[in-house]
């Protein structure tokens, strides 16, 4: 083609990019590659599983398959090398760091061709946002380990982390997990998706390279079965998950019980709302980045495309028209927009889905483009209108494949943009700041890109809500996932004994009261449970005390409901700081009270008057922060404000111990309710009675109704019924270590965040274990808003 036919046509000329040295590079090896285990390669003559390149069907590589002598060799080099890492001075491992940072930047382009033939995606992504952004996050961590004495005082690292990274980043993937890990002072046994192993060696090498100590970095290869092996190895102290929800969910199972850190990053199907006053163009180009980017082989791709009636034909014709200059071909041709599709069973998946959906009755509208004879590519599409049922409207499809639905207002588009499981990121298109900013923050999710799509940053925390995970990688909130405050463990938690029996004969009180029956407390109201039953509370020489509810599940289902209707107390912060500290001033004024039925529960006279006396200063703590416990704006690209907005996770189950029964209690509520989660709290069985008083407390403060709910019972039993409700949000659960095993199993349901005491007894009087920030820390969410400014 000479060069007036190209000025006529405009079409682009080829323009491929030389796979020579990622070619020889394999064939030095042998196109077998290992292990890399405690600072040696290893296995690659057991290499079996076959490394494909998914444009042309060539078979790049094979890699061997760990099993339990490989993830016990890995694991066993990673705690060797823990104490000796941990304990250097953060410059020292910044140093590191930076090397490393240093040499990814020193073969930028050969990381991006490799990861280009192992993956199949486009040249120009992996060379200006993958690899940029990988050696991006090694250089944010070198500073954080330099300066993590001072930023996070009293923290120590977890030990060591088994990380297990997905296909479609494999090169950024392996940057969010062993960067903030190794600023931290932790090691790490990473697993590559065994469909993209091949930047994962070639990071290893380069560890070589630099000097890294060896045992720091462990890689190995393998399928779901080597993953698996890994997170349940007993000697890895946090496990950190990229990928599926139905695999996030086995994680949680598996490691239910076993006391180890967990962050799971899971899948999407995220909305991307366009308003009737969006610049149209500029958002047909989001779809560009936010659906059809990476092959729509993204968590968080914007493929709900949620339409305001007045504008969705003409944007749907611009879009459609924008479609047809997508170029999908050649990966390594710098003019390509779109490469293939990762393997045969992921094209022949999103097949399937497009398939499911004709059978439906819903049309698929894809681009003309010509496809590559070999290889697994889709041509990018959408469906023109679509019901929020359809399957492909609420399964992640994977691929270059929207849906569209149109709404009419805000309140609408917000319901239809939540109606989803997930909640990983979401998209919103207004050149209206106060209508963008309003469905920013009524939308569910862990990212909300304004007028753009896809940004990330190193500096700006990444992750989910609901059953898109929880934790965040990226920033300070990232960093902290892999530190734990250093306090002392303390001693196994020991369950006072209750007969729950129904309580059937006459008194059931002490000597001279005429009856002291208590009830639950619902939605702000005194409620009988629904089973009518009560059980005896006794004293410690056995003397009854009085009934207390015999709670079952409809006892929690009410209380849960009446929690979802006071979602209003999440908005004003000012106001949660006074009703806190007009509930202070009425706990002092009821102290003596209060004080008596701790004396009445066992403890002593002065005991029972420190434990009042504390309980007001905690409250007088939390009061204070309400208003205080607040995000920060990252540096991170230019002409944006990167807002991190702390949420409360919603409807929270608190499960009280028996020690401290008052202090514990209002130690649990008191950070989530002082952050605007609403809670359904069961107090110690042997010591429900507590719960009276508190009652007319809260009644007498001015705390709305629902805000605190109060259910008495078998703590086990109600817990078990808070963690399988899809409805609760989070769970605090402080008794037996087995159950807290239970309860963190239950609640892969809806993927619940649960914090459990792991069957161990807290020093509750002392704040440094029982109060502070790390407290508010674990009562909220992270949401981060990406707002434009400027020109």
């Amino acid at each position: 083609m000479s060069i007036k036919d190209i000025m006529e046509s405009m079409d682009y000329g080829p323009a491929p990019e030389a796979a020579t040295d990622a070619k020889a590079w394999l064939a030095a090896r042998g196109h077998a590659l290992g292990h890399y285990i405690d600072g040696a390669f290893t296995g690659a003559e057991t290499a079996a599983i076959e490394v494909e390149n998914p444009a042309t069907g060539e078979i790049l590589a094979r890699i061997p398959a760990a099993g339990e002598a490989e993830i016990e060799a890995a694991v066993a080099a990673a705690r060797a090398a823990f104490p000796a890492w941990s304990q250097l001075p953060g410059f020292e491992r910044a140093r590191y760091l930076y090397a490393i940072a240093r040499g990814l930047q020193k073969r930028e382009r050969f990381f991006s061709v490799l990861e280009t033939l192992d993956n199949g995606k486009a040249i120009r992504e992996t060379r200006t946002a993958d690899v940029p952004l990988a050696i991006r996050h090694f250089y944010h961590h070198a500073g954080w380990a330099a300066v993590l004495g001072e930023e996070f005082p009293g923290h120590e690292p977890l030990g060591v982390c088994g990380q297990v990274i997905p296909w479609n980043f494999p090169m950024l993937m392996l940057a969010w997990k062993i960067a903030p890990a190794l600023a931290a002072g932790n090691t790490v046994v990473l697993k590559p998706a065994d469909l993209t192993p091949l930047t994962a060696v070639a990071f290893a090498e380069m560890l070589e390279e630099i000097g890294l100590p060896r045992g720091v970095v462990n890689i190995v290869h393998g399928g779901a079965e080597t993953g698996a092996l890994l997170v349940r190895h007993p000697g890895v102290a946090k496990v950190a998950f990229t990928g599926s929800t139905a695999v996030g969910r086995e994680i949680r199972r598996a490691t239910a019980g076993s006391g180890k850190s967990l962050t799971l990053e899971l899948g999407g199907k995220s909305p991307f709302v366009v308003c009737a006053d969006a610049d149209l163009d500029a958002a047909v180009e989001g779809v560009v980045e936010g659906v059809w980017f990476n092959q729509g082989e993204v968590c968080c791709a914007g493929s709900r495309l949620l339409l305001q009636e007045g504008i969705a034909e003409r944007f749907l014709s611009k879009l459609r028209a924008r479609m047809e200059k997508i170029r999908v071909g050649d990966p390594l041709d710098k003019s390509t927009d779109m490469g293939a599709i990762v393997s045969a069973r992921q094209k022949a998946r999103i097949e399937e889905l497009l398939a499911g959906a004709a059978r439906e009755g819903y049309r698929l509208e894809q681009a003309a483009c010509p496809l590559p004879a070999a290889g697994h590519f889709v041509a990018p599409g959408f469906f023109a209108d679509t019901e929020p049922a359809a399957t492909v409207a609420q399964v992640e499809i994977f691929g270059p494949i929207a849906v569209t639905t149109t709404f009419r207002t805000v309140d609408e588009a917000v319901a239809l943009a939540n109606n989803t499981p997930y909640g990983l990121a979401a998209s919103v298109w207004s050149e209206n700041i106060n209508a963008a900013t309003e469905l920013a923050a009524r939308l569910r999710a862990g990212v909300v890109w304004i007028n753009a799509s896809n940004l990330f940053d190193a500096g700006a925390p990444f992750g989910g809500m609901k059953e898109s995970g929880f934790g965040r990688e990226g920033a300070r909130e990232g960093l902290g996932a892999y530190l734990r405050p250093r306090t002392p463990q303390g001693p196994e938690a020991l369950a006072a004994a209750v007969d729950f029996t129904a309580h059937t004969g006459t008194g059931g009180s002490l000597p001279g009261l005429i009856d002291r029956t208590m009830k639950n407390y619902i939605g702000g109201a005194q409620a009988r449970p629904d089973g009518g039953a009560s059980y005896v509370v006794r004293g410690p020489k056995g003397e009854t005390l009085g009934l207390a509810p015999v709670s079952g599940r409809k006892d929690i289902r009410n209380a849960v409901e009446a929690a979802l209707k006071a979602k209003g107390w999440a908005a004003n912060a000012h106001g949660r700081a006074q009703v806190l500290f007009f509930l202070a001033e009425n706990i002092a004024a009821r102290a003596e009270d209060l004080s008596a039925a701790l004396v009445q529960g066992g403890a002593g006279r002065s005991e029972a008057a420190a434990e009042v006396r504390r309980l007001v200063e905690r409250v007088f703590f939390y009061a204070g922060m309400a208003d205080k416990d607040d995000g920060r704006i990252h540096a991170t690209k230019p002409r944006h404000l990167t807002l991190s907005v702390k949420e409360p996770l919603g409807v929270v189950g608190v499960l009280a111990p028996d020690e401290a029964p008052l202090l514990s209690l209002m130690s649990l509520i008191l950070p989530l309710i002082a952050t605007g989660n609403r809670v359904v709290a069961v107090p110690s069985p042997a010591q429900a009675l507590l719960a009276q008083p508190l009652t007319q407390i809260f009644d007498t403060s001015d705390l709305p109704g629902g805000v605190v709910n109060l259910v008495t019972g078998d703590r086990d039993l109600l817990a078990r019924t808070l963690a399988e409700h899809d409805a609760v949000d989070g769970l605090w659960y402080h008794g037996s270590a087995e159950g807290a095993a239970e309860v963190e199993a239950l609640s892969a349901g809806n993927l619940k965040q649960v914090w459990t005491n792991g069957g161990r007894a807290l020093d509750w009087s002392a704040d440094a274990v029982a109060c502070g920030r790390s407290w508010l820390d674990r009562a909220t969410q992270i949401k981060t808003i990406w707002v434009p400014y400027g020109a």
